[in-house]
């Protein structure tokens, strides 16, 4: 049965996103489970993006968004209104971030002006500054994985650790699987000394958001990464609470009519292999796009490939490798153009997900019915890899090498074949993992049970 609070028991709260399409969808979904419950929600977000993601918003009689105007930077694209509008370039993610945390003024004034009893923001570091000076209860919302979370809290003794101290984890760390590889190591150095924003790293942005909250709300559920979340708690000594997977209500329905959904029935089903990286997600490399194509192709299976083009090639069709149409024909599909991901993954046709282990598409994937193989890039998406290859076994990682992370098309191909058999050995291992954990997500109750506790420990909080 839902719950429907009081008016005096009804929550005010605002919620400031790091403006990053990931982020704005997860607080968006747990503003419409909050407001499910009758909780009043004031939402940030960037002035031009609004029309986007206005159609997310479930309750607009008591969800209102509130446009922040971005200010303009010299180098910066006045277009630029979510991280996936910024190319690749490190230094245009450097002036978008240095240009949210200069919209402080402005929110500052807002809360001002609204009152909120909560504040949930991410990785904007100094909303604790201000909420503390106002008496408003400042929650650090976190949209990825627990065990990431766990990962970058491990103490050290050096402001920017060597990759040999980042591969190590602690006596006490809650499983022994995160372990980087040498190269994943190499990458997440640079989150330890790269500027993210003036004056300051992602990690001591990560870090210090944290530090300074009054609770943690992590994007998971107690039996999904419960053991982190104690190490979490004994790292910061904050609260720390869950919001479930904050699935969109209502679930994906599986397409129909669309050019999409027609190719897709032509196959068996579970027999289709649907690779993508995600919207933000880093292009790869000419050679190493090519690589994953030819793999995919090896496995003799049908396959959609929903990619950006590599890095340096104008369109996907210059960057297929020779022959590679006329060779897969009819069977393989690949485009560079948005695609419904949750729709796609729940059509019966699809029975592989080669993904880049974002925790969102981790969500996605287990809300459809397909066999997952991992293929990280970058940040939280190596741990979480790792989280869901090592610690929950959902799916098989492809062999890359150990000095530079290089893939090749065999690689690619004996993953999808060792998870696409589910008879027997690894793949039949981890479909009965898959399986267990897609039960729980999808339960009747959970989410809702989870926003419960969440309201009542905000509540408490408040008092």
């Amino acid at each position: 049965m839902e719950t429907i609070h009081t008016k005096e028991q009804q929550l005010h709260i605002a919620m400031f996103p790091w403006f990053a399409k990931g982020h704005i969808t997860a607080n968006m979904h747990l503003a419409n489970n909050l407001a499910d419950q009758g909780h009043r929600i004031s939402f940030f977000l960037p002035s031009k993006a609004q029309p986007l993601f206005s159609q997310l918003n479930s309750h607009p009689d008591l969800i209102t968004l509130i446009p922040v105007p971005l200010p303009q930077l010299p180098g910066l694209d006045p277009d630029i209104q979510t991280t996936a509008d910024c190319n690749c370039c490190g230094l245009t993610h450097h002036l978008f971030a240095t240009a949210i945390d200069r919209t402080a003024p402005f929110i500052e004034s807002s809360l001002l002006s609204l009152k909120p009893q909560v504040v949930f923001y991410d990785i904007a570091q100094w909303v604790p500054q201000i909420t503390k000076k106002m008496g408003i209860l400042a929650v650090m919302f976190f949209i990825t994985s627990p065990a990431y979370l766990a990962h970058s809290l491990i103490p050290r003794d050096k402001e920017h650790p060597t990759e040999s101290e980042i591969r190590q984890l602690p006596p006490d760390f809650p499983h022994p699987c995160l372990v980087l590889h040498k190269f994943e190591a190499r990458e997440a150095c640079k989150l330890f000394v790269n500027e993210y924003g003036e004056g300051v790293t992602f990690m001591r942005r990560l870090k210090t958001a944290l530090m300074d909250s009054d609770a943690i709300v992590v994007k998971t559920w107690k039996n999904l990464g419960g053991h982190y979340l104690d190490y979490i708690k004994k790292q910061t000594n904050k609260p720390v609470f869950t919001a479930g997977q904050t699935i969109p209500t209502p679930p994906p329905k599986p397409l129909k009519g669309c050019t999409t959904s027609l190719w897709l029935k032509k196959f068996e089903s579970k027999s289709v292999i649907y690779c993508a990286f995600g919207s933000e997600c880093h292009a790869l490399s000419l050679g190493q796009f090519q690589e994953l194509l030819l793999g995919i192709e090896l496995t003799g299976l049908p396959f959609l490939i929903a990619l950006k083009p590599p890095t340096g090639v104008g369109n996907i069709e210059l960057a297929l490798p020779e022959g590679f149409q006329h060779r897969t024909g009819e069977r393989g599909i690949v485009t560079g153009e948005w695609v419904p991901q949750p729709e796609i993954l729940a059509h019966d046709s699809v029975g592989c997900f080669v993904t880049h282990c974002g925790w969102g598409s981790f969500t996605e994937g287990l809300m459809g019915k397909c066999q997952l193989v991992l293929m990280p890039r970058i940040g939280d998406q190596l741990v979480n890899a790792r989280l869901m290859s090592g610690d929950l076994k959902v799916g098989v990682e492809v062999r890359r090498r150990e000095e530079d992370g290089a893939f090749d098309r065999y690689g690619v191909c004996e993953a999808v074949k060792v998870v696409m058999n589910v008879e027997d050995g690894v793949g039949k291992e981890v479909k009965m993992n898959y399986d267990r954990w897609r039960r729980v997500l999808l339960g009747p109750g959970l989410e809702r049970a989870c926003v419960d506790e969440l309201v009542t420990n905000l509540q408490q909080l408040v008092m």
